[in-house]
């Protein structure tokens, strides 16, 4: 039933903060504890999927509408130059050489963008959807995404989240593909992390 969805959904929520405090990763720098923490919450994801019998395409991972999906992509690029004017975190690598970055790249785009798309956006919204309807589902699944970056200690960034979540369920709808967003949220966290640090540096 949608009640069972939605319930089913929602316990991946929780999953990203238990998994994040309880995993002794104090040691490991940052880009190796988004990788670590995403394994058991993609495994958790896939449960869940198959669980409520969803498929690839269910949530949005589909080939269709490629050349839009890529285009959507580059918001990423000045979503996360805005995330950086916010919360100016330290790069999480010495030098903007490809030999460094393409590596930590790969696991954000991976362990970032794919992972909490995948739940957010492809598994949770389609149950609230479903369940709320299509505004206050978007709203609902923005809300979540939102306080889940509390940790940041930042009001400001916590309602850029929401904004972005509202953007990201709301191109999701009108697209049924989770696939651009993806690419944006991956891209929004390596410009965050990775690019924009030195940029601004260099003023």
């Amino acid at each position: 039933s949608p009640d069972h969805r939605l319930w089913a959904s929602l316990s991946l929520v929780p999953l990203i903060r238990i998994i994040s405090l309880s995993l002794p990763l104090a040691s490991f720098s940052l880009t190796y504890w988004f990788f670590f923490t995403s394994v058991p919450l993609f495994a958790a994801a896939f449960l869940v999927m198959r669980l409520l019998d969803l498929r690839w395409r269910d949530v949005g991972l589909t080939p269709r509408g490629l050349p839009l999906q890529f285009l959507i992509a580059f918001i990423g690029l000045g979503l996360g130059y805005v995330e950086y004017l916010i919360l100016r975190p330290e790069a999480l690598v010495g030098e903007l050489v490809i030999q460094q970055i393409w590596w930590p790249a790969l696991i954000i785009l991976i362990s970032t963008g794919l992972l909490e798309e995948l739940i957010f956006r492809g598994i949770l919204q389609g149950a609230s959807v479903e369940h709320l309807g299509r505004t206050m589902g978007v709203l609902y699944v923005a809300l979540y995404f939102a306080v889940l970056h509390v940790g940041y200690k930042s009001l400001i960034d916590v309602v850029f989240v929401f904004i972005v979540g509202l953007l990201f369920g709301w191109i999701v709808l009108k697209t049924k593909s989770i696939v651009g967003v993806t690419l944006a949220h991956g891209l929004t966290n390596i410009m965050l992390f990775l690019v924009v640090p030195f940029l601004g540096s260099m003023n």
